[in-house]
């Protein structure tokens, strides 16, 4: 498994190392060794830009997720054998603000984020209908506690 991993924002220090250690254990826990991730940690105005050309919605948000194999069953392989799976990106300056609401550190919030985007990646996708809302928001919160144990998001998470 590899992950790429860019923090170019100065909204917050961010462990960019420990990021990427609780990142490989999501990714064993979801059996995903041969999977590779591009991670970008940015600031809503880079991430405004990015929901405004991709999905036509102008406003920050906390969250992409961007498979990379929307057009092949597969994916593509890199020279290395890995499947990439795609790429996530997260607001850290939404991500703090929402971090006080879900009572949680920032740290676990950004893992949160990334939990999602990864589960979006997996086709994991909670506007469908209430049940996969369900299913998601269980599968995040199981992983979640795997890096954080005994943690959990607020009640007024969605996640």
């Amino acid at each position: 498994m590899e992950i790429l991993l860019q923090n170019p924002q100065k909204i917050c220090k961010i462990d960019d190392k420990q990021i990427e250690s609780q990142l490989h254990i999501i990714f064993q826990e979801l059996g995903m060794v041969d999977k590779e991730l591009s991670v970008l940690l940015t600031d809503d105005s880079s991430i405004r830009e990015l929901n405004r050309d991709y999905r036509g919605k102008d406003a920050a948000t906390d969250v992409l997720a961007f498979p990379q194999d929307d057009d092949e069953d597969e994916g593509d392989i890199d020279p290395l054998g890995m499947n990439l799976l795609g790429d996530v990106v997260v607001s850290i300056e939404t991500a703090e603000h929402q971090a006080k609401e879900h009572e949680l550190t920032l740290d676990e919030e950004v893992l949160l984020l990334l939990i999602h985007g990864i589960l979006h990646l997996l086709g994991y996708d909670h506007e469908r209908t209430e049940e996969e809302a369900e299913l998601m928001q269980r599968k995040t919160r199981e992983l979640f506690q795997k890096i954080f144990p005994g943690r959990s998001p607020s009640l007024n998470c969605d996640y």
